[in-house]
């Protein structure tokens, strides 16, 4: 990989998209980093310059907002001339049963996941048709089979693979790369942060992290999978063990995925 393209980092300011950052820094690309908290983003930014003597800028971005995705994508082609990959990050996630659930929550999510991967695609495209460079949405599992209790988050996901999937189909003869990553159950904020069944932040996460993939991991298997123009993603054993079975056996999957889940500490089943 050449030295300076540039990548913009929605979500950078913890878990994968830190490590993201911090794994495009090393490998020479120049970064713009976008995340809602303006402290935490300006930490990471400030640990890529010192680690790496990377080119840095970070902008507070609430991706659920048009605007300031605009801003993100114009800032980054204002100070770097140029845009080669966009890794929409950004997300959160709920866990509640649907039939107890405010509505308002999904919309929250779909907000963040969907509306945020689109809002950020459609201003950096024009750019990534010249660079020839790549979009890449960071998925889930939850993105290939639906998830008790994670209604919103599942459907943000099929939602942001089937836009990015299509997006990939119309620029075909284009040059435009489009990845899908899954990275599994992996330790990081996003079920710290999920959302309860009213709206309020979950706190805590239900699942064992020391088992998990780290961010650090998943990183360095999303930009090799860039760097190699990839266009999915799956990680873990599991994963893909449950994204292949889904496909010749759903209604066995259906029981299974429901075991698993209802397994989880507090689970609503």
């Amino acid at each position: 990989m050449p030295d300076h393209k540039v990548v913009v980092i929605t979500g950078a300011s913890s878990g994968i998209g830190k490590a993201l950052a911090l794994e495009c820094a090393g490998r020479g690309y120049s970064l713009s980093l976008a995340a809602r908290n303006a402290e935490q983003l300006n930490a990471v930014a400030e640990q890529c310059r010192q680690l790496y003597k990377a080119e840095v800028i970070a902008v507070v971005t609430d991706v659920s907002k048009e605007h300031d995705c605009k801003a993100l994508v114009d800032a980054t082609f204002q100070r770097f001339n140029r845009v080669d990959v966009l890794i929409n990050n950004a997300g959160i996630s709920m866990r509640a049963l649907f039939n107890d659930l405010n509505l308002d929550v999904i919309r929250q999510v779909m907000d963040i996941n969907f509306w945020g991967t689109v809002y950020c695609t459609k201003h950096a495209l024009p750019h990534l048709l010249t660079s020839k460079g790549s979009v890449v949405g960071i998925s889930s599992i939850a993105g290939y089979k639906g998830l008790p209790g994670r209604t919103g988050y599942s459907a943000s996901k099929f939602a942001m693979q089937g836009f990015l999937d299509a997006l990939r189909v119309e620029n075909l003869k284009k040059g435009l790369h489009v990845l899908i990553a899954c990275p599994g159950f992996t330790a990081s904020n996003i079920r710290n942060t999920a959302l309860s069944a009213n709206g309020d932040v979950q706190g805590e996460s239900p699942r064992d992290e020391s088992k998990m993939m780290t961010p650090e991991e998943v990183a360095v298997h999303v930009v090799n999978a860039v760097e190699k123009r990839k266009r999915t993603l799956v990680l873990t054993s599991q994963g893909k063990m449950t994204v292949l079975l889904n496909k010749f056996l759903p209604a066995f999957m259906d029981q299974q995925v429901f075991n698993h889940m209802r397994k989880e500490p507090g689970s609503p089943f």
